[in-house]
């Protein structure tokens, strides 16, 4: 059975212009960002979504600890960042609908952290916000049945970006963990849209949703109310618009002649025409990307191929 959402208008749009940016992404070979915007990513999701938990560590600091730098800071923000920087670095070995793989992936998250890691609650607990009841969590001896259920709903044909919004949103609902319900709810929902789209390994959207953590909240509070998911289904598919917009955007920023040339060698696109290069750098005129393109030669990175219109370009 699948847990309650609507399907609303605003919802469609959001499916209908996301994978527009996903098309527009893949066209200009965005899907396999440089090593270098890959890493910076990496570290921004890492932040962001520690950051949400109260982990006081800067991206300065979580740069240094993934080059195996000593770092000064409290030992539990250490320790979650290490735990993490694991997590992301290994993330293609854990399955989105595997439900061992999962608590394989708490146990790895939480590890030092708290006892037990890797194991649904065996007590009760509710989110305190103020004086007041935020949330009360389902009895824990329903944890492992409902954590089933969720499991056997990512088995069904729906949409990646749908059943994503979904898990996060009842994941956290259940709150099958004593601790690190949050990161596990953003980390699984990058998961299972890496199964359809593998750009998102490198979309930090817990970047957008860190810098306005009230919004996230409040659909979170907002849906536990009205008893269905459609509201934070709504909020986090604007989140991902938004992220994917930024990608596109970054990919528009004024890089030089040098920079361009670098990207181009990351894509590792082997062979390609100055139009395909055109269509990677939208913002560069046909006589840039000549120029571009001679001094590719020149510098022994690039060897053309035929003549006229039938020219291509290679990376050696």
């Amino acid at each position: 059975m699948s847990p309650p959402y609507n399907i609303t208008p605003f919802i469609l749009k959001l499916i209908a212009s996301i994978s527009e940016k996903i098309g527009e992404i893949n066209a200009n070979f965005l899907d396999k960002p440089s090593p270098t915007l890959r890493k910076q990513n990496k570290i921004k999701t890492i932040h962001a979504s520690l950051k949400i938990e109260g982990n006081t560590l800067t991206e300065k600091q979580i740069t240094a600890l993934l080059e195996n730098k000593r770092v000064v800071g409290p030992k539990k923000d250490i320790q979650e960042v290490i735990n993490a920087i694991n997590i992301y670095e290994n993330i293609h070995h854990f399955d989105p609908v595997n439900e061992k793989s999962f608590l394989k992936a708490h146990k790895a998250l939480m590890t030092d952290l708290i006892d037990k890691p890797g194991s649904y609650r065996k007590q009760g607990v509710g989110i305190i916000k103020g004086s007041k009841v935020e949330h009360l969590a389902p009895p824990y001896q329903n944890v492992p049945f409902l954590m089933k259920d969720l499991f056997q709903y990512l088995k069904n044909d729906e949409i990646e970006l749908i059943k994503s919004c979904v898990f996060h949103y009842e994941m956290e609902f259940i709150h099958p963990f004593l601790d690190g319900n949050g990161r596990m709810g953003r980390l699984w929902q990058t998961l299972i849209l890496m199964t359809k789209y593998p750009v998102f390994e490198y979309i930090p959207f817990e970047t957008l949703i860190s810098k306005d953590q009230t919004k996230y909240y409040k659909a979170l509070a907002y849906c536990d109310k009205v008893g269905n998911s459609t509201k934070f289904i709504e909020y986090m598919l604007t989140v991902i618009n938004d992220s994917l917009l930024d990608l596109l955007s970054f990919n528009n920023r004024n890089f030089n002649t040098p920079q361009r040339l670098e990207y181009l060698k990351s894509l590792s696109q082997k062979e390609f025409t100055r139009k395909d290069y055109m269509n990677i750098f939208k913002n560069i005129s046909s006589s840039t990307a000549s120029r571009d393109l001679k001094k590719g030669i020149e510098i022994g990175m690039l060897i053309k191929l035929g003549k006229m219109n039938k020219t291509k370009y290679q990376l050696l």
